[in-house]
């Protein structure tokens, strides 16, 4: 050829911008694409999330009273004395029957096996579980289980989304966006919390934070609000008094009380899965177990009638100051052991509205407390169990900003959310000290399911080819024979890669060749560009090494040729041994410690990392 190179198989001859482009685009078109299908999944988990609590309704009224009616009803008001014991016994054996001979996995409060099959069956939960775990949570709480319809809810929406993303063609996290859309959407349309239930899907079931999955979510969850005011209007689920603004000693208080709830959160936690633990040593079939929690539901009734059913009216009892702190301790005490007896023998419910019960009966007892004992300090009870509600679930589930928002959302209190934030953060900070696993992800775990804890940036993408590439690069022209570049590996002993790229007379990039190439083949008259595979697999100068590794992924090469963009010149090469040095780096940011001149001139040495 004129400019002396190689011709190149017409397979191999494909143009460098044509063939190596970088990564995709934050949004595209698969966006709009998931989110269309997003927004039908808000308005189908609103009209589910309805018809949820109108059949748990209509268990409640039948189960209780002895009439049909949809209208919602608490079984705090029946009148049936010790007969109370047998709505959920029977309620206990149908789940337990739901489970053994339709899924065992509609057993506890459905956002851990949400996340278990985001974590190891991509995305995919069986279609059963879209009518079953519904059905079976209706039953259980409508004859006085006393959870929450929010988890059943949740876990719905979320099967419905997984659902869609089984029957038509998108990928594996797409999927999960999808599963994660139609669970954030079930939430907001249980209490009108949009913004809450986004953050509930990033910190629970995305496992990220980026475009392409936080805009299919929330458009699910507006839509699901939505469609939620035209059934209930837009009051708060959670009516509050006005609150007075509260000070800086009465912040502090809520923070202390905060960090208490924090440490209340991880014995709740553990005390339900020692429970767990008493079942599973228990001599008969785990199918009875939701029977035996039944009974104790029902003896607990007997003893506090407010410890049946859902209970948000005990909720919105607590924030507006209607209970003394007798009935507050008492309330909170028999709904935890209610609660942790059910959610113990594997019965179908949500945690979220025991939970919210025990921690506003805490809350607002220590509120009170405070009220007498320091007056000066200027604690609301009401607004102190608003606190208590949040930070122990913040301290169960190992997730913050999720609850400090849905608190603000279900109660429109706006000088809440600084002692929410507060309250939360101790929280979260002593539970994170003293317990490994959430309630939510301790199940998972024992499964022998790792679990990610925080969510961070990918280092690679942080770093760039341009800083990590060798250079400057050996290389072997097109018409050089093995012959003589087999006597360069024996002159030349700084030639310790296993592969180099093939040039032109002219310089532009041809392939890649390895040792194995050129030992490999027979010398003779044969050149480096004869033994040339397939077109050369680069990477550019400004790419993130995230993009470099993907691209040694996706063509199963250990070795990038690196090129600036328009060009074909070689002005450097990218190994695997580069980027596992790149990635120490962040090992060093994470335990090195800088000490600054001032510090070795107090301590006179370099301390070492705690």
């Amino acid at each position: 050829m004129a400019d002396g190179s190689v011709p190149v198989a017409p397979a191999l001859a494909l143009t460098l911008d044509a063939s190596h482009v970088d990564a995709a685009p934050p949004v595209d078109r698969r966006v709009l694409y998931t989110s269309l299908i997003a927004l039908a999944l808000g308005v189908v988990a609103a009209f589910v999330a309805e018809a949820l609590t109108r059949l748990i309704a209509l268990i409640t009224n039948l189960s209780f009273y002895g009439h049909w009616s949809f209208a919602p009803a608490s079984p705090a008001h029946h009148a049936l004395g010790l007969l109370v014991v047998i709505p959920p016994t029977i309620g206990g054996l149908v789940v337990g029957l739901l489970a053994r001979f339709g899924s065992a996995a509609i057993r506890g409060h459905g956002i851990p096996e949400a996340m278990e099959q985001v974590l190891t069956n991509r995305s995919r939960i069986p279609a059963r579980l879209t009518i079953l775990k519904p059905v079976s949570a209706a039953i259980a709480i409508g004859t006085g289980g006393p959870f929450g319809a929010e988890g059943p809810i949740i876990a719905t929406g979320g099967a419905i989304g997984s659902l869609v993303g089984q029957v038509i063609a998108v990928t594996s996290v797409e999927r999960k966006i999808l599963l994660a859309s139609g669970a954030a959407a079930g939430m907001a349309a249980t209490f009108g919390t949009p913004v809450a239930g986004v953050l509930l899907a990033v910190e629970l079931l995305l496992f990220e934070f980026r475009a392409r999955s936080v805009i299919p979510v929330a458009l699910a969850a507006s839509t699901a609000t939505a469609v939620r005011v035209g059934f209930h209007g837009s009051a708060p689920v959670f009516a509050m008094p006005i609150i007075a603004q509260p000070g800086g000693w009465a912040i502090a208080a809520y923070i202390v009380l905060g960090a208490v709830m924090g440490l209340v959160g991880v014995a709740v936690t553990r005390a339900v899965f020692a429970v767990e633990d008493v079942f599973e040593r228990l001599p008969v079939h785990w199918m009875w177990w939701p029977v035996i929690g039944g009974v104790a539901v029902g003896l607990v009734g007997i003893l506090e009638p407010a410890t049946l059913g859902v209970g948000y009216d005990n909720i919105e009892q607590i924030l507006q100051g209607l209970l003394s702190w007798k009935g507050l301790l008492l309330l909170g005490t028999l709904k935890f052991v209610s609660w942790a007896m059910a959610l113990g023998s594997g019965t179908s419910g949500g945690t979220l509205a025991p939970l919210f019960t025990v921690g506003g009966a805490i809350g607002a007892t220590g509120g009170m407390l405070l009220a007498v004992l320091l007056p000066q300090v200027g604690v609301d009870p009401r607004l102190a169990g608003l606190v208590g509600m949040a930070a122990i679930f913040t301290g169960a589930s190992h997730s913050m900003l999720v609850w400090v928002v849905f608190a603000f959302e279900t109660t429109r209190q706006p000088v809440g959310l600084l002692p929410l934030l507060g309250g939360c953060a101790a929280a979260y900070l002593l539970s994170m000290l003293n317990m490994r696993y959430s309630i939510m992800t301790e199940k998972i775990v024992r499964r022998g399911i790792p679990v990610a804890r925080g969510y961070e940036v990918d280092y690679l993408r942080q770093q760039f080819v341009s800083d990590w590439a060798s250079a400057p690069v050996v290389t072997f022209r097109a018409d050089e024979t093995l012959d003589r570049i087999r006597r360069r590996f024996d002159a030349e002993p700084e030639l310790t890669h296993q592969g180099f790229p093939v040039v032109s007379t002219a310089g532009h990039l041809i392939g890649v060749i390895t040792r194995r190439d050129v030992f490999g083949h027979s010398a003779g008259a044969r050149t480096a560009g004869d033994v040339v595979a397939r077109a050369p697999v680069l990477a550019y100068w400004h790419w993130s090494l995230r993009e470099a590794a993907d691209q040694m992924v996706r063509h199963g090469v250990g070795r990038l040729p690196v090129v600036k963009r328009g060009r074909q010149e070689v002005i450097a090469i990218l190994t695997r041994s580069d980027l596992l040095r790149a990635h120490a780096g962040r090992l060093v940011e994470l335990h090195e410690l800088e000490e600054p001149p001032i510090g070795r001139w107090l301590w006179g040495r370099r301390r070492s990392p705690p």
